[in-house]
């Protein structure tokens, strides 16, 4: 197992679980059988388990057939339980020598004989193992597990009275485990449904939605989806637990605004208008505003005249300086990085375009403020809109392109209060 790197302070999750979706469809796009996309998606399935674990997760659940899979042809029910055997087998040597432990979940009553003896033994000779569990659901689904649960509870002869969430979770498929609650939930190949995946484990689980089919899933899918998850703020019903932040969004974007339309200024007076404008963002101290505000004014000089790799180390400063004051969990290269990137593709806003821009935009602020990708469209999209009407006012095309920088402006900073406060 090859351990991955995630930058600095980055939040794994304990258990991920995974629906994973799209192998027929991948198959058919390619005019292939059905069985062909199994085959592809469980060389993913492979890539999924072994990033995970590089990665530091502990507990990965994957569903491969569900209760209501029977349905489907008897000839690819078959094929599948064939290539479930063979995984199984192939797989047994690797969760020994990881020190993983293997666990089914759902039924074992309508399993063909020759999977449910290779299950049996997974189970037996990983047991003792402790380092990671990998759950795969076999003939499973969410309501016939509590209803399992449920019967098992009433033929313990358990009275009412002592019936609790502790107690149903000792009779889930995922009793006596670590991480029985998934943190991050995924579902591939674009289907925005849980279709009853471990209902009672999810409670609480972040979600996170992939376009692609399981067979195009990659290590780098894994990686982002728990950068995604680690930008997140859970709180479990409370409050949370950070300091919010409490800048007004109509004074942040006229400060900001102010800087904008005097960069050609002195460098002195300039530098005053930057510091007024971070003071209010960051609600940091006047000095260190003043501090950060010379950082930003050069990195800004540089990237005018196109000085990258200058401007960037600027930045690494400038951010390390805010992390440290406000406490966040960014990492200053990755953000300097992003930084760059967004100001590559406003100052070539009509090659770009305006979704590269609030791509990158998107990055940048889910990465500075630890907030979803999603969380973090709308706010993007207002930025997009305000860099392409600075550059359309900085290029001369009309005074009033200013203010509609600033009305897009003032949308976008409520539009991140909203979300980060």
């Amino acid at each position: 197992m090859k351990k991955i790197n995630l930058p600095k302070g980055t939040v794994v999750p304990n258990h991920i679980s995974i629906i994973m979706d799209g192998n027929r469809r991948w198959a058919r796009a390619r005019g292939l059988a059905p069985v062909e996309g199994h085959k592809a998606g469980y060389a993913a399935m492979k890539e999924i388990m072994r990033s995970s674990r590089g990665l530091g997760v502990h507990t990965l659940s994957l569903w491969g057939f569900s209760t209501e899979n029977w349905e489907r042809p008897a000839h690819e029910v078959a094929g599948i339980m064939q290539l479930v055997y063979k995984a199984l087998q192939e797989l047994k040597s690797e969760l020994v020598k990881e020190d993983i432990r293997f666990i089914h979940l759902g039924r074992k009553d309508r399993l063909p004989s020759f999977v449910l003896k290779q299950i049996k033994d997974l189970e037996d000779s990983t047991k003792d193992n402790k380092s990671f569990v990998l759950n795969l659901a076999l003939d499973y689904g969410g309501k016939d597990e509590i209803v399992r649960a449920v019967k098992k509870i009433i033929d313990s002869g358990v009275p009412s009275t002592e019936i609790d969430e502790k107690l149903i979770d000792s009779y889930l498929d995922t009793k006596d485990q670590p991480y029985p609650y998934p943190d991050l939930f995924i579902r591939t190949s674009g289907e925005q449904r849980t279709s009853g995946f471990l209902p009672w484990q999810s409670i609480y689980s972040e979600f996170l939605w992939i376009d692609k089919h399981l067979p195009d899933i990659s290590v780098q899918d894994v990686y982002e989806g728990i950068l995604d998850y680690s930008r997140r703020r859970r709180r479990f019903g409370l409050d949370d637990k950070e300091s919010h932040f409490t800048f007004m969004p109509s004074v942040a974007a006229k400060l900001e605004i102010n800087w904008w339309r005097l960069s050609k200024i002195p460098k002195g007076e300039f530098a005053s208008y930057v510091a007024s404008h971070i003071k209010e963002q960051w609600g940091v101290s006047k000095d260190l505003a003043k501090r950060t505000a010379i950082l930003m004014c050069q990195a800004i000089a540089d990237q005018e005249q196109s000085k990258w790799v200058a401007a960037k180390s600027s930045l690494v400063e400038f951010y390390r300086l805010i992390r440290d004051e406000v406490k966040l969990a960014f990492e200053p290269k990755l953000v300097a990085e992003l930084q760059i990137s967004l100001w590559k593709n406003s100052k070539d806003f009509e090659k770009a375009g305006v979704s590269a821009i609030e791509e990158s935009s998107r990055q940048l602020l889910s990465e500075v403020y630890r907030i979803s990708d999603f969380q973090a469209r709308k706010a993007a999209h207002l930025m997009a809109l305000a860099e392409v009407e600075k550059q359309k006012a900085v290029s001369g095309k009309g005074e009033e392109h200013w203010g509609k920088a600033e009305e897009y402006l003032t949308g976008y900073y409520k539009a991140l209060k909203d979300r980060i406060a």
